[in-house]
């Protein structure tokens, strides 16, 4: 798949699908169904709108162009979302980037989808627009809750990231680089692979998670294990630190410092919480090592 901005497209003939898709939840996959290109946004369009006010995201760029590449779609066009791009009017976009720089003969978007400058533009705009055929894509219904990005991320927020991978149609993942720790879970005889999760990543509720760690993301060897994974801030010890991701991985052992791991959460175990005495966390661990087992076995993760 081409990565490509904006501002290098040449135009020819595409069917595009557009949005930010953040998560390419289930979805989003609805409305890039048939796409040859899909057209994104860089950096997520709230962060300019309205400073301080973005949500966390579910999935980086790069986590995005991988899931997109995965649906067979041959290009991904990344619009510089910047104070330049929110002053195009809903015209512009449409003259400017849809027919201009891309040459759509064919425009797919969620039926809330809205665009240009004070999101004036809107899908009744597309439908009228006799230069390209418009897709619109009713809202996906699941249970009886719209799918989007949002309620996704209040799932991860609460927790709840079984339910959270059933919208996005995967299992939540974290990705980064394997940084020292205190060597605490060493000395309680659960060595950790640790994590220092990036403040504008979604990252689930504090606890402890039934997970599979890739040790080779999107590489060809993937080495997938089975792994208890701690979100929090230890309130058995009183590091200092912020919050942390340690993942135990089941039946490994090696170094894998400096190295980019993948975490795919599957099922919350237990909140965090502080033990009576050391001996009483080191049980706790051992049932949640039991717990992340039969999981795997459950699943086939």
């Amino acid at each position: 798949m081409r990565l490509t901005a904006l501002s290098d497209a040449e135009p020819r003939p595409r069917r595009i699908a557009i949005g930010t898709f953040d998560g390419v939840h289930r979805g989003h996959r609805e409305v890039i169904a048939g796409a040859d290109t899909v057209v994104t946004f860089e950096p997520h369009p709230q962060s300019v709108i309205a400073p301080g006010t973005e949500p966390r995201l579910l999935t980086t760029l790069g986590q995005k162009a991988e899931l997109i590449e995965s649906l067979g779609v041959e290009e991904l066009v990344v619009v510089g979302f910047d104070a330049d791009f929110k002053s195009w009017s809903a015209e512009d976009f449409v003259e400017r980037a849809i027919l201009g720089a891309l040459g759509a003969t064919q425009v797919a978007v969620g039926e809330n989808f809205r665009f240009g400058a004070k999101a004036h533009g809107d899908v009744d705009m597309l439908r009228a627009d006799g230069r390209f055929e418009a897709r619109i894509v009713p809202l996906l219904e699941v249970d009886g809750e719209i799918v989007s990005s949002s309620h996704i991320r209040g799932l991860v927020a609460g927790g709840a990231v079984e339910y959270a991978g059933e919208l996005l149609g995967r299992r939540l993942w974290l990705d980064g680089e394997v940084v020292h720790g205190d060597k605490r879970g060493r000395e309680l005889g659960f060595p950790t692979a640790n994590l220092v999760p990036d403040p504008a990543l979604a990252l689930p509720a504090h606890g402890v998670y039934a997970c599979t760690v890739d040790l080779d993301p999107g590489g060809v060897d993937h080495g997938t294990h089975l792994a208890a994974v701690n979100v929090g801030v230890r309130p058995q010890f009183n590091t200092g630190r912020g919050e942390l991701v340690e993942a135990y991985l089941l039946d490994f052992s090696g170094d894998l410092y400096g190295l980019p791991i993948r975490l795919s959460f599957g099922k919350r175990l237990r909140g965090e919480r502080r033990f009576d005495s050391v001996e009483a966390l080191i049980e706790q661990m051992h049932h949640d090592v039991d717990e992340t087992r039969a999981w795997g076995a459950r699943t086939g993760a």
